[in-house]
């Protein structure tokens, strides 16, 4: 009798315990629902919707009818498509690389004892959470061929024949660019800054003790000890770049001549202004490929300059 009750006073603890897990994991559940039903809900089926959508031809007010992949035909043969996935693509390398490099001088000089940085680091953010309609009406404003701020400028420093930025096919995608690269330099700045910040000290004091000047702390330390960060705000970018559509809808409308009509804005003309939802579907399917192909790309070659220690 002794014996059994021992055993059975060393198997109770251990039921408390997997009864205590159960609880736990249910209760993580619990609380996992809620975006769980939300992800399923709003993402993942309208994602599986939209490829179901893209190899029909719907309209919205008839019925959905089955064309396979002529969607993605029509897609290869058409040159408009081309010219916009050009736009696109010229949109992200004009914009990415200058903008991280912005940020990155941004953020060390505010990373310095200066007066009045805490200011100058709100003031550099303050673009990212404005809303980016108000921001292209002001700089619309300010790409104006006639009165604008800009070509005010340039005529005042002997430009005689400036550019007429949004209704020119040659400069209205760099206007573009250009707003864009100003908008968003803020908010890469802030995620250099953080990585700043992590560096330790005591690698900058040995290097000057060492007799290392400041490009070569940059280059040795600073660019090295911010890879993880530079990763990080490369895929971010590269991602929200390819989903470019507010500046372009509210500056020039795609225009003039399609110079500026980007991948999601195509999409959005010719789902809600032509209700080619099968199309526009098959657009959007092709995006995300681009853009899944470019981050496993990004993920593929991270190892050989990111490092993590």
């Amino acid at each position: 009798m002794a014996v059994t009750t021992n055993v059975t006073e060393s198997r109770a603890p251990r039921r408390r315990t997997r009864a205590l897990r159960r609880r736990t994991a249910l209760a993580a559940y619990g609380f996992l629902l809620p975006n769980l039903l939300g992800f399923l809900v709003f993402t993942f089926l309208p994602v599986l919707a939209a490829l179901l959508i893209s190899f029909t031809n719907w309209d919205l007010l008839r019925p959905a009818q089955w064309v396979g992949i002529a969607n993605y035909e029509r897609l290869v043969a058409d040159t408009t498509f081309h010219r916009v996935l050009r736009n696109t693509v010229v949109y992200v390398l004009g914009t990415v690389p200058i903008q991280m490099g912005l940020a990155l001088l941004v953020a060390m000089a505010l990373n310095q004892r200066i007066p009045g940085r805490t200011f100058f680091r709100a003031a550099y953010f303050m673009p990212v959470v404005a809303s980016t309609v108000a921001v292209a009406l002001v700089w619309r404003w300010i790409f104006h061929a006639d009165f604008g701020l800009l070509n005010s400028a340039l005529y005042l420093i002997g430009v005689n024949d400036p550019p007429s930025w949004l209704s020119s096919t040659r400069w209205a995608l760099p206007a573009i660019i250009i707003m864009s690269i100003w908008q968003q330099v803020g908010f890469s700045m802030v995620l250099f800054l953080a990585g700043l910040q992590s560096v330790p000290q005591h690698l900058y004091e040995a290097a000057k003790i060492d007799g290392a000047t400041s490009f070569d702390r940059f280059r040795h330390i600073t660019i090295p000890m911010l890879s993880s960060t530079t990763f990080f705000v490369l895929v971010i970018s590269v991602i929200n770049s390819f989903q470019v559509f507010d500046q372009a809808f509210i500056m020039t409308e795609g225009g003039p001549a399609n110079a500026t009509n980007t991948i999601v804005f195509n999409i959005y003309r010719y789902a809600f202004q032509f209700f080619q939802m099968g199309y526009a579907a098959a657009m959007a399917w092709v995006l995300f490929a681009l853009i899944f192909i470019v981050t496993v790309v990004q993920f593929r070659y991270q190892r050989q300059w990111v490092h993590y220690d």
